[in-house]
Order: structure tokens, then sequence, then C-alpha cells
């Protein structure tokens, strides 16, 4: 039973990392502020959606790209795993936080900022390729459906999860997810590197 299980927790936790849906809550309650109900509940199926979309069209066309592109596995783990690694020295250092964005306010914040690049962005569909090179379509896509719903989740009840974290916490939770990414995108590198020397 959990050899069966295995694939799909080795392939959920990345994904869980890389989505960081704790540490977008105090984003979209920044960016949700002064919306209605309804607004805020459109948003979140549009930034969900848009997330899932990007992260699942990826996954399914993201070998053929790179087969276009000449591009071997390796070499995609190596580049993958060192832009993994930059976003999450950015993100750990002070100043360098995606709260950036928090600056925007607009009905239409689903599809951007919140859906791209907050959800999914390179770091997401980086972990996915891998986690589908390594653990198989099924385990990968099943993972990145539950950090989807998880996102959904979280965000619908953001004003909740804020007030029993804070923002301090959700802060304090994000910086622990990025230095677990950071190690993540060396394990990526060095699987890279060794996959080339023995090929």
């Amino acid at each position: 039973m959990m050899n069966l299980l295995q694939p799909y927790v080795l392939s959920f936790i990345p994904i869980f990392v890389a989505v960081d849906a704790i540490g977008n809550i105090p984003v979209f309650v920044s960016l949700a502020e002064g919306l209605n109900k309804k607004d805020k509940q459109k948003a979140i199926a549009e930034s969900v959606t848009t997330a899932a979309a990007m992260a699942v069209v990826f996954m399914l066309v993201g070998k053929w790209v790179l087969s276009v592109l000449n591009i071997t596995i390796f070499d995609f783990q190596v580049a993958g795993g060192a832009l993994l690694f930059v976003i999450a020295v950015r993100l750990l250092l002070p100043g360098a936080s995606k709260f950036l964005l928090a600056t925007q306010h607009d009905k239409d914040i689903g599809v951007f900022p919140l859906g791209t690049p907050l959800i999914t962005g390179p770091a997401v569909l980086a972990t996915t390729l891998m986690m589908l090179d390594t653990y198989g379509l099924m385990a990968t896509f099943i993972s990145l459906l539950l950090n989807m719903l998880i996102v959904w989740v979280t965000l619908a009840k953001a004003d909740n999860l804020m007030k029993i974290f804070g923002v301090g916490g959700t802060r304090a939770f994000s910086k622990i997810m990025y230095i677990l990414l950071a190690a993540i995108a060396v394990m990526m590198v060095r699987r890279g590197i060794v996959g080339m020397l023995v090929r």
C-alpha cells in the first residue's frame, strides 16, 4: 500500500512547496480588499482555474517543447533547479518578495497576478515537469489537482486563516517553504548533472 502511495506523496510535497498556498493568503487579502463576496468568489475561481490550466498544459506539452528545442530533460533539470534556487533565495531575502504585487488593486485579479505568477509561476511549472519525469503522469496530475484544491480552500477561508496565523505567521510559514524549495532546487540540479554524466 505504501509503495503505491509513495509516488503520489513524493510528487505532492514539492508541488505543495512551490505553490505556497499559505504564503499567498496575505497577498490575496490585500488584492481583494474592497471587493464584495461575489467578486472575491469570482477571483478565487478564476485564479485557481487559470493556475491549474497553465500547469496542466505545460505538464502535457512541456516535454514536446523541450524536444523541439533539442533540450534534454537533464538540461531542464539543471536550468529549472537553478531558476528555483534563485527564486527561493530572492524570496528569502528581506524586501524581495511577492508581497510587492499586493499594490495592484483590480477586480480582474484572478488571472493576473493571482493565477499567474503567484499560484502557478516558474517554480510550479519547473517542479511539475520534474515530478512528471520522476513519478509519472498520474501521480503528478493528481498531486497538482490536490494542490489546486488546497489553494481554493485556503483562499476561500483567507480571512479566517489570517485571524489564526496573522501576517507574521503566514510569512514565517512561507520562509520555511522557500528553504525547502531551495533544497528541492539543489536536488534537481544534482540529478540533472548526474544524468548528464552517466548518459
